[in-house]
């Protein structure tokens, strides 16, 4: 059964760092773009970054672009969002979703529509 698992996530204060992690289970990465998303409270979830398959190819929102990085680990099944300089409006409950790319490995999007498995995410908190 394929399962993600997004952990990291906690209190941190303004301007700290926190790094999230996606473990698969159940299943490898190689051949899965991954994403992650964010909801704050009241408000839509939104795409925050991906990755593709091979790992060549990220994208990010632009509300944490040169802050946060995405990087992956095939080896060790897991997905990773470093996020540095972290501010109040970070806060949200992050997810990590998959979808299965395997012809596409050059190709990810910051959609949820496109994603078709879901962690159930990590609480990450940004205050003084």
């Amino acid at each position: 059964q394929l399962q993600l698992v997004e952990s990291g996530g906690g209190l941190v204060q303004p301007g700290g760092s926190l790094r999230l992690s996606c473990a698969a289970s159940g299943f490898t990465l190689d051949y899965y773009a991954i994403g992650w998303f964010r909801q704050a409270p009241g408000k839509a979830r939104e795409g925050v970054s991906c990755i593709s398959s091979s790992g060549g190819n990220t994208d990010y929102a632009d509300s944490v672009k040169g802050r946060f990085t995405i990087s992956r680990d095939n080896a060790k099944n897991t997905v990773y969002l470093q996020m540095n300089s972290l501010k109040a409006e970070d806060t949200a409950v992050y997810y990590c979703a998959a979808k299965s790319a395997p012809l596409l490995f050059r190709v990810c999007v910051l959609r949820e529509k496109w994603y078709d498995d879901w962690g159930q995410g990590t609480q990450v908190t940004v205050s003084s």
